[in-house]
């Protein structure tokens, strides 16, 4: 089925291996692609997908639902779909911190949250230096426990995924300290920073600037080494006609990206290999926002598109954290 077919008909599964919504664009993607495994829709009717998170512990994914005000569950074993928490604060971006608690980026609160092991919500950052953030938008976690997350302004501009509302700073970058829990700038000038995750090794820290100018960027900072700060910007990938949002590391360091918008032959996931070449595609019928890894070994591609939430089972695993 071609990409434009897709998306006049809506979703079907593949009918045969391998499913051709998935592509090699160059041989090194081939070692990734299980040719036997297709994409699977898991759910619909959401109104716009984001921040999916695994628990591999319970052995369930959840995914925000931004302007539904709900996060969802969805159970590895039953395949059941639930309602994790509802109202959500217009709920975007959730990573795990080290203790497994849940961190929520809250474009309605305007903060950055952790759910403790009973259920209560903690605060973790709502202002900087006197100033209210603005919609904190995606969120990682370093192995060292601190927190990293962007702030654009995208949750101020209306009452749909958020609450209208004047900026009071500018769009940062953020890193909370894991020991006393006191926040810094580390990036500045991302016109409008958005997705974010660091290479295997914690080297380096990729960040979507999805306002660039002419086009969407992935830029790339080194991270220092136990210094908490960001050095060497640069432009990893222009995205050209692409509007590259959230993503995530695989083991060996490739970039698995959402994709889409403007043109149906745009919309799924882009893989970028470290040399920032592209090698692979997952066409899906909707624009993917974000996606996560998860699964018993951390090699199923969860994807968070517009509608609706796919998985696609790849021979790689997940990065740990983030």
């Amino acid at each position: 089925m071609s990409d434009a077919t897709s998306h006049s008909v809506g979703w079907r599964p593949a009918s045969y291996y391998p499913d051709p919504a998935i592509k090699a664009l160059d041989p090194r993607f081939e070692r990734y692609w299980l040719k036997l495994s297709a994409v699977e829709r898991l759910t619909t009717g959401l109104r716009w997908a984001e921040g999916p998170v695994w628990f591999g512990d319970g052995r369930y994914l959840l995914c925000s639902d931004i302007p539904n005000q709900r996060i969802l569950k969805w159970e590895e074993e039953t395949g059941a779909v639930s309602i994790f928490r509802k109202p959500s604060n217009f709920a975007n971006g959730n990573t795990r911190d080290r203790q497994g608690r849940l961190i929520t980026c809250e474009h309605g609160g305007r903060r950055v949250t952790r759910t403790e092991y009973d259920g209560s919500i903690t605060v973790l950052m709502d202002s900087f230096d006197g100033k209210r953030l603005n919609s904190p938008n995606d969120v990682v976690v370093k192995s060292d426990g601190s927190i990293w997350f962007t702030d654009p302004v995208f949750g101020l501009l209306g009452n749909y995924e958020g609450y209208r509302a004047e900026s009071e700073i500018d769009a940062n970058v953020y890193r909370l300290d894991p020991q006393d829990g006191k926040a810094a700038i580390v990036a500045e000038g991302v016109l409008g920073p958005n997705g974010l995750c660091f290479s295997p090794d914690e080297k380096v820290l990729y960040i979507v600037e999805s306002r660039g100018v002419p086009n969407r960027k992935i830029l790339a900072y080194d991270v220092a080494a136990g210094a908490g700060k960001l050095t060497n910007k640069r432009v990893f990938i222009d995205a050209g006609p692409g509007t590259p949002d959230g993503m995530r590391c695989d083991i060996d360091g490739n970039l698995w990206c959402g994709w889409g918008m403007g043109d149906p032959e745009l919309d799924g996931v882009v893989v970028f290999a470290p040399d920032g070449v592209m090698i692979g595609r997952i066409a899906l019928p909707e624009r993917c926002a974000n996606v996560c890894f998860g699964g018993l070994k951390r090699n199923r591609l969860f994807m968070a598109a517009s509608q609706s939430i796919y998985e696609l089972y790849v021979n790689t695993q997940g990065a740990l954290g983030g």
